[in-house]
């Protein structure tokens, strides 16, 4: 497999694709294996993930490197392997807990985790390391677009004694990762709605249950009494991390036609403060759109606003190629409307189209039309006028006064609602009871 560079566009790196026939005999190995692993207890698996901490740590500027390599940005990618590391300790701290508790619940035995290519380590991790502790052997199939960090993190594993023994990680096309999924009891599934009807379809031949991690279109409600200083800081960062691929970035912008003019004007000014990592790695803020395919849909919806009528206030008409990587400013548009794509479809690039509303119910309903319904922010004057707002908005988790405090936040519980996803609580403690099943004895 030829994988290209998000910053050059050239094709600099290849991996070997497993074969079917090597696939499930690594599957029937780690299922051979998972029983003692799972025996082992729970003070043995603790231990063995803190020493794989500590191989991280000491392999991280190889792994942030690599991963930088991957996805063409800079502080994200630390802030990522940080975020790993450091939640290592959380989820062992919430397995303990758990089977302190509970000893009548038992594993899945293996675990399939398919992830996605704009946070390539998070969004594996985040599923590896409580199915792990929860007992069960874990098959990771990460994104064909993003491998480079993969090969730092098989040698991570085969550093630590055992732990190849009931963990797997291989890069590989859908193909790969279907034939995969065809040998667990339980699928985890982070990508498009439109892949995750492929994985549901092929789950359901063998009633494999699945947790979803799907799209989003996170809006950001500012109401009149909002510091707007605060709000607009919140919103671009919330905006532009990862250059908007972040199913917690905010899609869509809601303001109270009393204060739109003085937020759009915070706005621009900070959205033209930010630049572009374009000729050099740690030159700007804002990285490459990783996936090339992706610009497509950003351009897309640029041009089908534009075409209805958005006005761009700063930022970008369509992605920009330069030294063969393709890049998108952070672009800020006014005169939207709500039927437009860029406040119907998931864009993932950094994309602030604001919207005025006069009618506070008016707002609430057009926020609550999407078919999306993961996270979203609220801005106000006071926690109490805030929360007011957000308990009508149908979102899994709402920020207050702030862009994505669940992710900020390692103890912050998250839930998917509508086609966000399906599978229950996420990043919280509670995601850990996602891994186990509950065995009852009768006398």
């Amino acid at each position: 497999m030829r994988v290209r560079n998000p910053r050059t566009g050239e094709y600099d790196f290849e991996f070997q694709e497993c074969s079917p026939e090597t696939i499930r005999s690594t599957a029937r190995k780690l299922s051979a294996n998972q029983i003692a692993w799972y025996r082992s207890g729970i003070a043995n698996r603790i231990a063995v993930i803190q020493e794989w901490k500590q191989v991280l740590i000491s392999r991280k500027e190889l792994l942030a490197g690599a991963l930088a390599e991957d996805t063409g940005r800079s502080w994200e990618t630390t802030a990522e392997v940080e975020w790993v590391i450091n939640s290592m300790d959380k989820w062992c701290l919430v397995a303990k807990n758990f089977y302190d508790q509970h000893n009548e619940w038992i594993p899945y035995p293996i675990v399939t985790v398919l992830s996605p290519w704009n946070f390539p380590l998070v969004l594996s991790m985040i599923d590896t390391l409580p199915a792990l502790l929860s007992g069960a052997a874990v098959m990771v199939k990460p994104s064909e677009v993003t491998p480079r960090h993969v090969m730092v993190l098989k040698e991570t594993i085969d550093l630590v004694p055992g732990l190849n023994e009931i963990l797997c990680i291989t890069p590989g096309t859908p193909a790969a990762g279907a034939i995969i999924a065809d040998t667990s009891s339980l699928i985890c599934f982070t990508g498009s709605m439109a892949s995750a009807r492929k994985v549901l379809q092929a789950a359901s031949k063998k009633m494999t249950p699945v947790l979803f991690n799907l799209g989003a279109k996170d809006p950001a409600i500012v109401l009149s009494s909002a510091n707007l200083e605060m709000a607009a800081t919140a919103i671009v960062k919330g905006s532009t991390t990862n250059a908007g691929q972040s199913c917690l970035s905010f899609e869509r912008i809601y303001v109270h036609a009393s204060v739109h003019d003085a937020l759009v004007d915070l706005l621009v000014a900070k959205s033209k403060a930010l630049q572009l990592a374009d000729t050099h790695l740690l030159k700007g803020e804002i990285g490459p759109i990783i996936f090339e395919k992706q610009v497509l849909t950003i351009n897309t919806h640029l041009e089908d606003a534009f075409a209805s009528g958005a006005t761009l206030l700063t930022g970008s008409r369509k992605c920009e190629q330069i030294n063969g990587g393709y890049y998108c400013k952070p672009t800020v548009l006014v005169n939207v409307t709500q039927n437009m794509l860029v406040m119907q479809q998931e864009t993932f690039g950094p994309i602030m189209p604001v919207m005025a509303y006069d009618q506070l119910d008016e707002m609430i309903e057009m926020v609550n039309s999407s078919a999306y319904a993961l996270g979203a922010a609220v801005f106000a004057g006071t926690e109490e006028e805030a929360l007011a707002v957000a308990q009508r908005i149908n979102a899994g988790s709402v920020s207050i006064n702030e862009a994505a405090l669940k992710a900020i936040l390692h103890y912050g519980d998250s839930v998917s609602f509508n086609w966000s996803g399906v599978g229950g609580l996420r990043i919280g403690p509670e995601n850990f009871s996602r891994f186990v099943k509950k065995k009852y004895f009768h006398f």
